[in-house]
């Protein structure tokens, strides 16, 4: 009996993401996406017959977002673990999206993976330094919150993989932006930034960069994306702002340069 079939009643859980369009396999215990995923995804200017490659796709949540809002693209996504990425490829199948993944080390991409370039690289890199913190009792979890694959080699890993006038695009914490900017530097150009705060007049805690192969346009910061109404969470109810709601509930597009 394949493992995904006698889990889901365990070790699973299948969860509803833009608004019941996709439901995704999540362990019940480990690292779980959010809405980090989403936004990722909602961020990609893709176009059907594009290629896209995910670096660190966990169970598929962007991916499989970015699949169903843009019919017609290729996506490929690159998982370390291997129970991440067989629910990964579950996941594909039960959603009916183009969607193929390999299980490898992003370090240690296969031949064929290293022979091609694509139209759009996304990732989701783990948010914390290894040396910066605990490992997590889990360890999909630690995996995916901190690793042993320094940010750096993230995206120069991802940063070879950019076809002409390809775009990176990445989702992490603010404190990171400098060796974000850094670790770019010569590689790809055209940088946008758009900073993301839970409520306005907060300080951002998240971050989408963009950049393109053989971008020419000076750095821009874009207006930050507030993700909640109001000063403070009040009650029990979902406080989303319109556009942010659009985007998770309905598989808006989120332009990171409005």
């Amino acid at each position: 009996m394949p493992r995904w079939i006698w889990a889901v009643a365990k070790d699973l859980t299948r969860d509803d993401f833009l608004g019941g369009k996709l439901r995704i396999f999540q362990p019940r215990i480990g690292y779980r996406a959010g809405v980090d995923p989403v936004l990722l995804a909602a961020s990609i200017a893709a176009k059907p017959d594009q290629s896209v490659l995910e670096l660190g796709c966990g169970v598929g949540v962007a991916s499989l977002c970015l699949c169903a809002r843009v019919p017609g693209i290729s996506v490929t996504g690159v998982e370390l673990q291997d129970d991440y990425a067989a629910l990964a490829r579950q996941n594909a199948v039960e959603n009916e999206a183009d969607f193929t993944v390999i299980n490898a080390d992003l370090r240690k991409l296969p031949a064929h993976l290293r022979q091609k370039r694509f139209n759009h690289v996304i990732m989701n890199p783990p948010y914390f330094e290894r040396a910066h913190g605990v490992a997590a009792h889990d360890a999909g979890r630690d995996v995916a919150l901190a690793g042993d694959t320094p940010l750096g080699d993230w995206l120069d890993i991802g940063a070879r993989r950019v076809g002409p006038r390809g775009y990176l695009t990445i989702i992490q914490r603010m404190e990171r932006l400098p060796e974000v900017i850094a670790a770019l530097q010569g590689r790809l150009g055209a940088i946008v930034v758009r900073p993301i705060a839970g409520r306005e007049d907060r300080a951002p805690e998240l971050f989408l960069l963009q950049s393109r192969q053989e971008g020419r346009a000076a750095f821009r910061m874009a207006p930050t994306l507030i993700m909640h109404m109001g000063q403070a969470h009040t009650g029990d109810k979902e406080t989303y702002t319109p556009h942010v709601r659009a985007i998770l509930r309905d598989g808006a597009e989120l332009n990171i340069l409005p």
